[in-house]
């Protein structure tokens, strides 16, 4: 499972040219990386395709750090 942490890190910094270091588990999408809504619209896009998952609009508002987007895609892979 260590690998998907990895995974949205990458996406994360390769998306939106953030740097490594300012990604940690508790930083916010939109106060600490500073993503707007279509930068998230596209993050999430890309988790769905990166991970074969699908990620109702619903779960996606709820998402909002780093740590609960791994933590949900784990979840969704396990199932």
């Amino acid at each position: 499972m260590q690998e998907i942490p990895k995974k949205v890190t990458e996406i994360l910094v390769e998306k939106l040219g953030i740097a490594e270091s300012e990604i940690t588990p508790d930083a916010n999408f939109v106060k600490d990386l500073g993503i707007d809504s279509l930068d998230y619209a596209e993050i999430v896009m890309e988790f769905e395709q990166t991970f074969d998952i699908r990620i109702p609009d619903d779960d996606a508002e709820k998402l909002q750090t780093f740590g609960q987007a791994v933590k949900y895609i784990e979840e969704k892979i396990k199932k």
